[in-house]
């Protein structure tokens, strides 16, 4: 016993002396990469130094047509190598800003992007991770697949898809239903597992807003944007086919795949319906949870969609926030803040910019005032900005979450959680938001012919204004008191 002890002491020491030896080897290594890299990228090819185009250089060259693209990506590392120390490196006479304006341009030629949206994604990273962000999006992600708990275990499915050919592995920690597809010498979209509603072809970015919503078993649920539908069978499952989900779409051509996954992966309590989603809570109100992935420009997905790169611009942003900050206002006005269980709505893109993000976010917060961010519940992921190029948004920003493909392998994508408290829906500020001059003068008018009522002549107009109200939002009103008087006011109406 006592040799095995001074044996392990042994190896544990050794291990520690090799660990420093190793640290003292990589900081040497850094060190002369580093100067050899100062001697190799001062240099081109041609063993000439690197200089900077002027302004007059690069018109001549976009007149000519397609660059060199060996020369442009040569280019490109030069310029992050510059701004890596620009004190050190730059050329004198030549701005920070002309090194970023010929990197951002050779990132649009080398890339594909238009130069609009190559300078918008750059701005959200320091420079060397920047390329990393253009490089990740030329990569397709991972395949993955949910497991259908209601249907089957993740263990079980493992099993039967490796019987078939098929090479997989969970996700990771933060999923307990989810499985990543290397290689399959089957279609992944076409097994009987598949057609028997075993999984869903779902990417894992969609799987971090019904991971942050939690809805819980016998609630109220609405998905605002469902088509087509791998967040609302898996809110399904989570809730174990009890309670009820509003799975929306405001695209009713988008609704018939939205139906068919529901049926095929055995959720009973998904109601199907197709309004656009700020016609809520006028359809109807009072959720528990409401999830809404809202419509964005696709910035998260350029690695499924390369069409973005070429056709967003200034006007798209605009437009696209917009429908998202009334989106967002809708979704909170829906939820009901009396709710014992939840109160609770997650806001969703699949895009990286700022913009679409926490810029609707932060309006959010000023327009309804009984609203505060909370947890996600995720364990990983970025904090978003609560600072960003001037602009200061809400601190508790900080709570939301973003991800990134060249950081955490998967699309890019945005989560962030609210929770609806009791109070009044908007800041006494915002109570006139909308009214015209012509509004103000109906009011007045209104106001000058108001004359009192009998209350008990009038109760049954009152409480039968109240059951259809209730009836708006989807809830059983209340039996009726007086049925003669009611029936009165039905005939009327």
């Amino acid at each position: 016993m006592a040799n095995m002890e001074a044996r392990s002491r042994a190896m544990d020491e050794k291990a520690t002396r090799e660990a420093a030896l190793d640290e003292e080897e990589l900081k040497a290594a850094e060190l002369s990469e580093d100067g050899d890299l100062d001697v190799d990228m001062d240099e081109n090819e041609d063993g000439e130094p690197f200089r900077l185009p002027t302004v007059d250089e690069r018109e001549q060259e976009k007149a000519n047509g397609i660059p060199d693209i060996h020369v442009v990506q040569q280019r490109m590392k030069a310029c992050v190598h510059v701004l890596g120390n620009f004190r050190k490196r730059a050329e004198s006479g030549r701005s920070r800003s002309e090194y970023v304006g010929q990197l951002i341009s050779d990132i649009a030629s080398y890339y594909g992007y238009n130069e609009f949206l190559a300078e918008k994604l750059f701005q959200l990273f320091p420079v060397p991770e920047a390329i990393e962000f253009f490089e990740a999006n030329e990569v397709p992600r991972p395949v993955t697949i949910r497991t259908n708990t209601l249907r089957t275990r993740r263990r079980d499915l493992a099993q039967t898809l490796i019987n078939r050919g098929v090479n997989l592995e969970p996700i990771g920690k933060w999923t307990n239903v989810g499985l990543q597809v290397f290689e399959s010498s089957v279609p992944i979209g076409a097994t009987p597992e598949y057609l028997a509603g075993h999984y869903m072809l779902q990417a894992a970015s969609s799987f971090l807003p019904v991971i942050a919503l939690s809805p819980q078993p016998n609630e109220r649920v609405l998905d605002m944007a469902s088509a087509p539908g791998g967040k609302t069978t898996y809110m399904a499952a989570l809730m174990q086919n009890t309670g009820i989900v509003f799975a929306n779409d405001a695209n009713k051509a988008r609704t018939k795949s939205l139906t068919a996954n529901v049926h095929r992966l055995g959720c009973k309590n998904v109601v199907v319906c197709s309004y656009d989603g700020r016609e809520f809570p006028r359809v109807m109100g009072g959720f528990d949870r409401v999830l809404l992935d809202a419509p964005c420009s696709g910035t998260g997905v350029i690695s499924k969609d390369s069409s973005v790169k070429v056709n967003k611009s200034d006007r798209d942003f605009t437009l696209l926030s917009h429908l998202q900050k009334q989106l967002i206002l809708c979704a909170i006005d829906s939820i009901s803040p009396d709710s014992k269980t939840g109160g609770y709505l997650v806001y969703s893109t699949c895009s990286v910019t700022v913009d679409e993000n926490e810029a609707v976010v932060d309006y959010a917060l000023r327009k309804r005032r009984n609203v505060k961010l909370v947890e996600t519940g995720l364990s990983f992921g970025r904090e978003g900005f609560a600072q960003y190029r001037g602009k200061t948004f809400n601190p508790n920003l900080r709570l939301t979450r973003r991800f990134y493909p060249h950081v955490h392998n998967m699309d890019g994508f945005f989560v962030a959680k609210f929770k609806i408290e009791k109070g009044s829906k908007r800041d006494s500020n915002n109570k006139d938001e909308g009214r015209g001059v012509g509004d103000e003068k109906l009011e007045a008018d209104q106001k000058e012919e108001e004359v009192g009522f009998d209350s008990d002549e009038d109760r049954p107009y009152i409480e039968e204004s109240k059951r259809r109200r209730l009836k708006a939002k989807g809830l059983r009103p209340p039996a009726r008191v007086n049925q003669t008087k009611t029936a009165t006011i039905d005939t009327k109406a």
